[in-house]
């Protein structure tokens, strides 16, 4: 690409062939673009430079210098991916994201802000010198990308010397590790980790170790986005740091480890105490860290504020009420399971019931409910746990989720002997349950004796209230959506236009999807000969059954999500 555009310039008589060959020396000595070079040596301005990119790729170019760039829009690209990537936003339009790039040919580099952002991306040519002008310019009115500037920067300057980077076949030398990872700037990294997830409410924290780089990214709402790069040469540093204030064994590397962290930090409305649950997994070039954020003042135990339409809701408390039975909650990992089923015993906890719990892990701690953490490695297993319980006398009884038949076959008798037990299972709707217990090994009339409900979930994002806006929706999508065909035209829709409250995503708060099944006379009978998930869910539906997806169009018609984000999470009926 250097010497196309140096035969531009000289073809168009812009340089002199001297020059050009100059500034390739000049090039091969210092490094850097061909375009930067010329521009330094003084043989041409930035804006013939521009130009000349513009004309040769036939995209339209930009002066940054007279571009006023919104912050929003700066915030949806980290200032080191900026640098990295030699490119900065200057604006969002709907689902477009306009770039100014110095190689706008670079589709790498678009793919990676469209995956990280989830905006479509728009190039436009600018010189080198005046990204880097505007680079310096606009970031530095971002407080928390600056403070990681000045740590980061902290970091490379004291860690040339202080941190080594160990590799894998070395020895392990305890010693150095505990000193790199008390290290000033590694401990303020940390924090800054920290308080930086809490500021942009994220749920998780992802520290990946990679050949050549280190990423960080935090879940919010439900979607992973890249927040920073630290300097590579931290990656020990960084994952010991962590692994201390988790308790957990900083010299084993070749195994998992799951540890808890419990911090106090300051925030708006004061001190704040987090639980943060730490699992550690060894990967091909270090320990990928995932941290999840357990901070009880977010938790919903109102159940009538989890999103269950009225028919729904009705049919969980009636079963919830229930003396006796199994009521299981279905889904994958992180929808919301967990809430769901404390927020169901907290409208059960009285002085008057007895409610014990099996979890891995522990998640919050409740008043006036005994929980347990199990221990698979001392014997303290699901199964174990209950068989206990029988003997403390229990009226409600939680299991974290049932992942074998044991475990399975234990909570069916507790349900058939005078027990409520509540418990989890992954899969993907609620009639498909039904065949996932069979295939454990249960047996289908235990199955009809004790099964009271089943409620499948999902969790998708509300649109942010500060930015909501209606827009147009063609009435063929609304029928592949799977609208009636008497509300399709009928209907008002929305999204989120983007706007700081919501980090530019349209999006900001999460709520439910339920799919709630009780247990008819009718189920039962297709239960005990065998019937297929797609016949239970036929017949569950004509009983009035709501499916993900029926409940997913509730939300649409409420104005609280998307399509998108019904599409995401559901299958059409």
């Amino acid at each position: 690409m250097a010497v196309k555009i140096g035969e531009l310039l000289t073809q168009a008589n812009l340089i002199t062939k001297e020059q050009l060959k100059q500034a390739l020396e000049h090039q091969a000595q210092d490094g850097g673009r061909l375009g930067y070079v010329l521009v330094k040596l003084g043989f041409i301005a930035d804006e013939k430079i521009t130009q000349v990119l513009s004309k040769q790729y036939g995209i339209p170019s930009v002066h940054l210098p007279n571009f006023e760039i919104d912050p929003d829009v700066i915030k949806l690209i980290p200032h080191q991916l900026g640098i990295k990537l030699q490119l900065i936003p200057i604006n969002r339009s709907g689902g477009t994201l306009t770039v100014a790039m110095v190689d706008p040919t670079d589709v790498s580099s678009m793919d990676d802000i469209k995956f990280m952002t989830g905006y479509n991306v728009e190039p436009v040519v600018a010189s080198e010198n005046s990204i880097k002008d505007a680079i310096e310019r606009y970031y530095g009115t971002l407080d928390i990308d600056k403070e990681y500037e000045k740590v980061i920067d902290d970091i490379v300057e004291k860690s040339a010397d202080e941190v080594e980077v160990l590799e894998e076949e070395e020895d392990i030398n305890l010693a150095e590790l505990e000193k790199s990872s008390e290290d000033a700037p590694v401990v303020r990294l940390v924090n800054l980790i920290f308080s930086d997830c809490l500021k942009r409410d994220a749920s998780d924290i992802h520290i990946e170790p990679y050949e050549h780089c280190i990423r960080v990214r935090f879940r919010i709402d439900g979607i992973l986005y890249e927040i920073m790069k630290p300097p590579f040469k931290l990656k020990n540093a960084l994952t010991s740091r962590i692994k201390i204030m988790s308790q957990l064994d900083i010299a084993e590397k070749r195994l998992p480890q799951d540890g808890r962290i419990k911090l106090k930090m300051k925030t708006k409305t004061g001190l704040k105490e987090i639980d943060v649950r730490v699992s550690v997994l060894p990967t091909l070039y270090g320990e990928k860290i995932v941290m999840r954020i357990l901070d009880k003042s977010r938790l919903m135990l109102d159940m009538t504020k989890l999103g269950l339409e009225p028919s729904s809701f009705e049919k969980f408390e009636k079963c919830i009420a229930s003396p006796y039975g199994m009521a299981l909650v279905t889904g994958p990992t992180g929808s919301g399971k967990t809430n769901t089923l404390y927020s169901s015993i907290n409208r059960i906890n009285t002085p008057e019931t007895n409610i014990i719990t099996a979890e891995d892990p522990v998640e919050f701690n409740l008043e006036g409910i005994n929980q347990v953490q199990i221990k698979e490695h001392i014997g303290l297993t699901f199964a174990a746990s209950l068989r206990a319980f029988l003997r403390q006398d229990p009226n409600v009884i939680l299991v974290g989720e049932i992942r074998d038949f044991e475990t399975a076959e234990i909570a069916i008798k507790a349900a058939l002997t005078g027990h409520l037990v509540l418990s989890t299972l992954h899969t993907n709707d609620a009639p498909s349950t039904v065949n996932r217990l069979m295939n454990m090994g249960v047996e289908p009339y235990l199955i009809t004796s004790s099964l009271l409900m089943i409620c499948a979930q999902r969790l998708i994002r509300r649109i942010c209230q500060d930015c909501k806006e209606e827009i147009e929706v063609p009435p063929q999508v609304q029928k592949n959506l799977g609208m009636p065909e008497k509300k399709v035209g009928s209907l008002k829709f929305y999204r989120g236009r983007g706007c700081s409250s919501c980090n530019e995503s349209g999006y900001r708060g999460r709520v439910g999807l339920f799919e709630v099944m009780d247990i008819s006379e009718e189920l039962k009978e297709l239960v005990l000969v065998g019937a297929s998930a797609m016949e239970l869910k036929r017949k569950a539906i004509e009983e009035g059954m709501l499916t993900l997806r029926d409940s997913g169009l509730e939300k649409i018609k409420q104005g609280i999500t998307t399509i998108e984000e019904v599409l995401r999470e559901t299958m059409k009926n």
